[in-house]
Order: structure tokens, then C-alpha cells, then sequence
């Protein structure tokens, strides 16, 4: 277990639960990717990286990371956790993972994955099912 990694992986979800984007934008290379899976195209360097994950503060402000699991690898590292918040006044939960790709002791890329489906139940905004 690479120690630098598990350093970084603490210091990154630290810079996350303080919601501070400064510190958050420091851990990232200057190429860094970051996908939303399910939410568009990807944000590629540090500009659009930045504008994304502000975007996401804005839409939901008081957004929480429930820590469930971290795997470090050689170079990278995944976390699993819950993520909640509000947005439109209406309160949500869903499981979430990030694949975290390292290089120089920075996050190079960012995948994240969400439950979408059950952040659509509870905002309302799943379609209705038709059946026959």
C-alpha cells in the first residue's frame, strides 16, 4: 500500500467534507480529468474541473459524504460512500464511487459513478412507467 497515496485519498476527502474548492483544485494536476458517469460529457484541466464541482456546490449546497470504504492502489485510489443533500428543497441519498487515478502525487483524474436512479426517485423526476 503506496503511504503517499493513502495521504493523498485523506487530504482529498478532508478537502471534500470542508467543501473548501481551493484545497480541492490544489490536489489536482493541471491535465486533470473529471467525469460525472450519467451527468455529460467530461470536464478536462483544471478551469473546467474547477467549474464543474463548483456548478455541483451550487446545485446542492449542504452535500455530505458518508465515508463506507477506500482501496489504495499503486496508483490510484476508490471510494465508495453515500452521498446526500438537497436541492429544490427536496432531500436525496445514493451510493457513490470514485475511481481516483494518481500521478505525481496529484489527482491526474477523477470518475465518479451514482446511483442516479435513486437520486431520481427521491427528487421526483424518474419518468413515469408505462405498461401495456
Amino acid at each position: 500500500m503506496s503511504v503517499e497515496i493513502q495521504e493523498l485519498a485523506a487530504r482529498y476527502g478532508a478537502a471534500w467534507a470542508a467543501h473548501d474548492l481551493d484545497a480541492i483544485m490544489a490536489l489536482h494536476t493541471d491535465d486533470t480529468v473529471f467525469h460525472l458517469h450519467g451527468g455529460g460529457e467530461p470536464a478536462v484541466g483544471l478551469a473546467a474541473t474547477r467549474d464543474a464541482f463548483a456548478a455541483a456546490s451550487v446545485r446542492v449546497q449542504d452535500i455530505r459524504f458518508e465515508k463506507k470504504r477506500i482501496y489504495i492502489g499503486a496508483n490510484h485510489f476508490v471510494s465508495e460512500y453515500e452521498m446526500s443533500g438537497s436541492t429544490d428543497g427536496k432531500s436525496f441519498s445514493c451510493d457513490g464511487v470514485d475511481v481516483i487515478a494518481v500521478a505525481d502525487g496529484r489527482v491526474a483524474r477523477k470518475d465518479t459513478y451514482l446511483d442516479w436512479g435513486a437520486i431520481e426517485r427521491q427528487l421526483g423526476t424518474q419518468p413515469a412507467v408505462v405498461s401495456a
